[in-house]
């Protein structure tokens, strides 16, 4: 958007306006996944940054989230190194970095002075309480900023570590603004509505203790035991998991015959599962699933390529949980046994973005008919559903639900010794879900109803449109497209090869052939050198290397 007219949606106007209006050093923003709120944040820090003297820091949850924040910053002009290190400089002509949190609280003392009188965007900003060294390594960093953002997409609730720079009343956490999914739903085009097929099903497993167990999803378990039921479905070593994944493809195809490029997640329990799903799919349907697993290092690279591609498929552990943008998913599979209210809601986040362009368009979460989840579902459906068919009770506070409290601290199951006595006798499905049903039976499942757009001219009128170019510069005087930092990349990499080439004709060692690169070019170190002194520093060594073919030349010549 560098360059160019940015227009804001009504909810991202009002908050702007909230936050102009305080001057206070926190805000806190907390709208539903695919409102927008990566363009409220930068926006924000476009138009504060020129009355700072600091510089733009961004905290993200991981490290592909990295990546995805620095490609939209420079959409508004403003440049982040993603690979910023404590030991190295910044160049001059880059407004920030991007980190994560576990950077931040493995050295937080790092960041003190780079983040003083600056500008400080702390996405997802509850899992600065996930570690205490995590929060406190937050509030050492970024106690001297001038101005702090903090953004999440799921509203939470405090624990026994408050997260720092949030205001709290009642032990609760107090945002500036909440953009919820129904207040997205009733605008119209900014989310989708979703929709939660549960299966039901038979299931017989073996206990670490050596009972012999057997119960449906209808069945009221204890915890332990709900655990492991709901293990056992999600195994392929039954056929539960298999027939779910089979009704999601076959609504993935018929999605695809309208949207083509649409894609399914399966969200799976750990890497061996992870592994297990792709295998069945590309046997059974004969589509090569992407797998996203943390120990991968593409995994990353693997998630973009995704998100720009046509693959059907992508299986993952966690990788694709949170913040991750990937609007041409349609279907999920909850194949995982983490069973937090937050994590479902991610989960559901990553299905839920609005395609520009394609008019109306539903979503669909697959997931087995436990008690807990269901919960989630039935809290979202209901506010999709008193939005769309626009009952005037429609506000309800759906993330107020604690139908199953005595769940939420279950999140990974079994321990690695439980796991290594607990077995999988059978699981199967039991009928098909009733909002499965109704689709299958509908002659055009891609088409829903126009309720949810009733809003959109009078939400259009409210937005706001910013001329980014009217602004002052933002920190250094330099305004960068994606072209920029891919070329700072580019060169680095080139001046890296030019100095192996260099110190293997010259038999000096890397660190003396980077020395003389640099006291040819005027470069103190590569990590702080600007995109002009690195294209200077390369001449250097070409003009280096042509000297040295020069003088060879004349050897033989002689």
């Amino acid at each position: 958007m560098a360059g160019s007219k940015l227009r804001l949606r009504p909810w991202q106007r009002r908050a702007l306006d909230i936050y102009e209006a305080g001057q206070t050093e926190d805000f806190l923003a907390v709208a539903t996944p695919g409102a927008g709120k990566t363009t409220f944040a930068l926006t924000t820090a476009r138009i504060t940054l020129p009355s700072l003297p600091g510089r733009l820091v961004v905290v993200a949850p991981t490290k592909h989230l990295k990546e995805q924040w620095a490609d939209a910053a420079e959409r508004f002009g403003l440049l982040l190194d993603s690979e910023w290190s404590p030991s190295e400089g910044l160049p001059s002509d880059v407004h920030g970095i991007v980190t994560t949190y576990q950077q931040v609280g493995m050295n937080p003392q790092a960041f003190v002075e780079f983040a003083r009188d600056g500008f400080v965007i702390l996405d997802e900003i509850h899992h600065a309480g996930d570690e205490r060294s995590w929060g406190d390594g937050v509030r050492i960093a970024f106690g001297g900023a001038a101005r702090r953002l903090s953004l999440s997409g799921t509203p939470f609730r405090s624990d026994t570590r408050p997260i720092p720079f949030l205001n709290y009343e009642n032990n609760q956490v107090v945002p500036d603004i909440e953009y919820g999914y129904g207040d997205a739903l009733q605008d119209g085009k900014v989310v989708r509505p979703v929709y939660f097929p549960r299966f039901g099903g038979d299931m017989e497993w073996m206990a670490p203790d050596g009972a012999q167990l057997a119960a449906s999803f209808d069945d009221s378990l204890a915890r332990t035991q709900a655990n492991q039921r709901l293990r056992a479905a999600l195994s392929m070593e039954g056929e539960w998991l298999p027939t779910v994944i089979g009704h999601a493809q076959q609504q993935l195809v018929r999605i695809r015959e309208r949207h083509p490029e649409a894609g399914g997640l399966v969200i799976a329990m750990d890497q061996a599962h992870a592994w297990a799903i792709a295998d069945f799919i590309r046997d059974r349907y004969r589509v090569s699933p992407i797998v996203a697993i943390s120990d991968d290092p593409d995994a990353s690279e693997k998630i973009s390529k995704f998100a720009a591609g046509n693959s059907p498929w992508i299986v993952a552990v966690r990788m694709v949980s949170e913040g991750v943008d990937i609007p041409r998913l349609r279907v999920g599979v909850y194949a995982t046994t983490t069973t937090t209210e937050l994590f479902f809601r991610q989960a559901v986040g990553r299905i839920v973005r609005w395609s520009a362009g394609r008019g109306s368009q539903r979503a669909y979460l697959f997931m087995p008919d436990d008690v807990r989840l269901r919960s989630y579902g039935a809290a979202i459906s209901e506010t999709r559903r008193h939005v769309l068919i626009k009952k005037s009770d429609a506000e309800t506070d759906e993330f107020q639900r604690d139908e199953n409290e005595g769940f939420d601290d279950l999140k990974e199951g079994p321990s690695d010794e439980q796991l290594s006595l607990f077995a999988v006798l059978s699981a199967t499905t039991s009928g098909l879900p009733e909002e499965l049903s109704i689709f299958a039976e509908d002659e055009d499942p891609d088409f829903d109803v126009e309720a949810e757009g009733s809003e959109v001219a009078a939400a259009e009128a409210d937005e706001l449109t910013i001329d980014l170019t009217a602004l002052p510069p933002a920190g250094p005087n330099v305004f960068g497209t994606r072209k920029s930092r891919k070329e700072r990349n580019v060169l680095r990499e080139m001046n890296a090869e030019l100095a192996r080439e260099l110190a293997v004709l010259t038999g000096k060692t890397h660190a003396a052939v980077n020395f003389e690169l640099n006291r040819l070019s005027g470069v103190a170190k590569v990590s702080e050198a600007t995109v002009e002194q690195l294209k200077r520093r390369h001449r250097a060594g070409d003009e280096w290397m042509n000297r040295i073919q020069k003088r060879d030349r004349m050897k033989r010549f002689v």
